[in-house]
């Protein structure tokens, strides 16, 4: 709301027209001087109207603000918003999309792009090959709609910050979301199988999937394992932190997916003997490997004692495949079942 320093016989007019896309408030002022003969009630109304016509001015002349490329205030959502206020999961998220989104709509300027430019974008992320990772598909409605919210987010702040009024990704339309597919899950006889067949398996890798059996465990919870998640005497392990992989950070901690994430399960007594033999064998292979070994306290690492992958499991479980197949003896597709479903219960 516009107001008002009274100077001598005339009145000094204040309001904001927005921000600056650096977060810097634009002030504007304009004097106004009663008509002489005016009463003290004439002029207290006139002022009144003179002050919201000159506040309407200004919110309408805000609009200007948004006269940025859109790649431009994406960067500095990016600096002002998303790494103050965001974890590095999202962070990494929209870092991963944003060079598509740039592609295509990071020339135009805010204040000009329509509902019809970004509903073209969307669309065209449903035609076959627009997924970079498999070739000749579309990419599914999911991605499609975190492309759509990180466009809509970066608007969203920019009205927040007074440049825009209006959001027009509110006006696009996305693919319906594919009804989920029926997991496949291991019967018991097919677990049974599967351990049987890990047991000649290296240690931690025996340790890695048997956890996924019994605990259900997400991927980047099972990599962010620490030997003192686990109480031996209880029988119980923890779950207090996830690992993740960015392209401009590498391998880091991170807290979990969601709070409820946070627990505490009771698992099987013999996962903990297993627990304390790789333990006793990372100590033999840190004193091996002295200064050169880097410690993280993680309980599945690589040779020199930094954190695994996200995608090592999965490579070490494709190059176990013959052993598993030759150990299971299950008429239907043996190799489509334990390898589909174990993909979507732990990746």
């Amino acid at each position: 709301m516009a107001t008002y320093t009274k100077r001598g016989n005339s009145y000094r007019l204040r309001a904001s027209c927005g921000y600056t896309p650096e977060g810097k408030q634009i002030m504007k002022s304009r004097t106004w001087t009663p008509t002489p003969g005016m009463t003290a009630k004439q002029i207290e109304k006139e002022l009144n109207r003179q002050m919201v016509l000159f506040d309407e001015e200004c919110r309408g002349s805000s609009l200007t603000d948004g006269h940025i490329k859109f790649e431009t205030f994406a960067g500095q959502w990016f600096k002002e918003y998303v790494e103050k206020a965001l974890g590095k999961r999202t962070q990494a998220n929209y870092r991963q999309l944003s060079p598509r989104i740039y592609q295509d709509i990071g020339h135009l300027y805010m204040d000009k792009i329509t509902p019809r430019q970004i509903q073209k974008f969307i669309n065209s992320l449903s035609e076959p090959g627009a997924n970079q990772t498999h070739e000749g598909q579309a990419l599914s409605p999911k991605s499609i709609k975190n492309h759509l919210s990180l466009i809509s987010s970066v608007f969203t702040y920019a009205i927040k910050m007074g440049m825009l009024q209006h959001n027009p990704c509110r006006a696009v339309t996305l693919p319906p979301l594919e009804v989920g597919k029926e997991k496949v899950c291991y019967t018991l006889e097919e677990t049974q199988a599967f351990l049987d067949a890990l047991a000649g398996a290296p240690l931690r890798w025996q340790i890695f999937f048997s956890l996924a059996l019994f605990g259900g465990f997400r991927r980047e919870e099972l990599c962010g394992f620490e030997f003192e998640d686990f109480d031996i005497d209880q029988h119980t392990v923890s779950v207090r932190r996830a690992s993740l992989y960015t392209p401009k950070d590498g391998i880091i901690t991170a807290p979990t997916k969601t709070s409820k994430s946070r627990r505490t399960l009771k698992l099987p007594t013999w996962i903990f003997g297993l627990v304390k033999q790789l333990r006793a064998e990372q100590a033999i292979q840190r004193l091996a490997l002295g200064d050169q070994w880097h410690e993280c306290g993680r309980l599945f690492t690589k040779q020199d004692g930094s954190p695994i992958g996200l995608q090592q499991p999965y490579q070490w479980l494709q190059a176990f495949k013959s052993c598993i197949v030759h150990h299971l003896s299950i008429q239907k597709s043996t190799e489509t079942i334990v390898f589909g479903a174990f993909y979507f219960a732990v990746f």
